[in-house]
């Protein structure tokens, strides 16, 4: 849907009122980026910005409504549309007066181009004014992406800055990186700078240079506890201790490892291929191609065994009086 209205955009078709929603924050940025480089090639323009859960929205309609006075056109941006969403009365902190966004967005500015933004995983389509909106505005879906189409935007990116990036590396790229689309985003333009124009991103530079997510770290460990190598699991642990990460999430990261090496092992038994696998448990493909190609998988009944045991020190860590980082620890020593 975003790639439809940014070609328009990029033709000068542009609307009066935008509707940005979805948690995809690159999306956000790209959207009005576009919006905005193509209102500056028309003329003068005057940019102003609200947040919605500071500002009512009756004051963006009246922004949108005042002709410009030094310039051809108003780019307005109405950030955080939280009134669209289900009603939270208890975090509410502004009254916002819909009655009147509603008259207005039946005969909107025409010196004015205002993108509202709600950067949230769902709206509430019962409501009067999310129907009227999504009716009125032209709709950006900023969804996350699918495994797929990140890479293949990653592999766009590439070709557009002239580096070569191969699709397997691309890959474990964004293994390594997660899915945030955003910080993908600049870590390979970082990596574009360092090998320069022609050059080709590697899985060595990849290593070297990018940082891994602790979701990364955790599935090095969670592979190092199954195969009994004690020393490596503590290790990686106290290295994620030091970065701040908390014992509890690392918890739930490692049960996490291991039901997806437990549901891998299921459906590679039932004659799944890796793509199969991946788009069934909804993960990265490789992500079940590292599970599927270790060379020391554990069985079933000890991948039972240890989600059984990290269940135990789930309940330690929020009833003991133990020292939490010990709790986890001890569990590791156990392998």
């Amino acid at each position: 849907m975003a790639q439809k209205v940014w070609q328009a955009i990029d033709k000068g078709e542009l609307a009066s009122i935008y509707l940005i929603v979805g948690e995809e924050q690159m999306t956000h940025d790209e959207t009005i980026r576009r919006i905005e480089k193509k209102m500056r090639e028309k003329g003068e323009l005057e940019k102003f910005t609200y947040d919605l859960e500071q500002v009512p929205v009756e004051a963006v309609v009246e922004e949108a409504d005042t002709v410009p006075f030094f310039s051809d056109y108003k780019l307005i941006i109405a950030k955080n549309a939280a009134f669209l969403k289900a009603e939270q009365k208890s975090r509410e902190k502004i009254e916002h007066r819909l009655g009147d966004l509603e008259k207005w967005l039946a005969n909107p500015s025409p010196t004015a181009i205002t993108i509202f933004t709600a950067p949230y995983e769902k709206v509430d389509n019962r409501k009067k004014i999310t129907k009227l909106m999504k009716e009125k505005a032209t709709l950006v879906e900023a969804e996350r992406l699918s495994a797929q189409d990140l890479v293949a935007t990653l592999l766009s990116y590439a070709s557009k800055e002239n580096v070569r990036l191969q699709k397997e590396v691309a890959e474990f790229f964004v293994a390594r990186v997660g899915e945030n689309l955003t910080l993908l985003h600049q870590e390979l333009m970082k990596l574009a700078t360092t090998v320069g124009e022609g050059g080709e991103i590697t899985e060595e530079l990849i290593r070297q240079f990018v940082t891994r997510t602790p979701e990364m770290d955790v599935f090095t460990l969670t592979n190092a506890f199954v195969q009994r190598n004690v020393s490596e699991a503590i290790r990686i642990y106290r290295d994620l201790l030091a970065n701040g990460e908390e014992p509890i999430m690392l918890t739930a990261l490692i049960a996490g490892q291991i039901r997806l090496m437990l549901n891998v092992s299921t459906l590679q038994r039932k004659g799944l291929e890796q793509q199969s696998i991946a788009q069934q448990l909804k993960v990265h493909p490789f992500r079940v191609k590292l599970v599927m190609q270790n060379r020391q998988k554990p069985t079933e009944e000890q991948l039972f065994q240890a989600l059984d045991a990290i269940a135990t020190v789930d309940y330690q860590l929020k009833t003991s009086s133990m020292n939490r980082e010990q709790i986890i620890e001890l569990f590791l020593m156990k392998a």
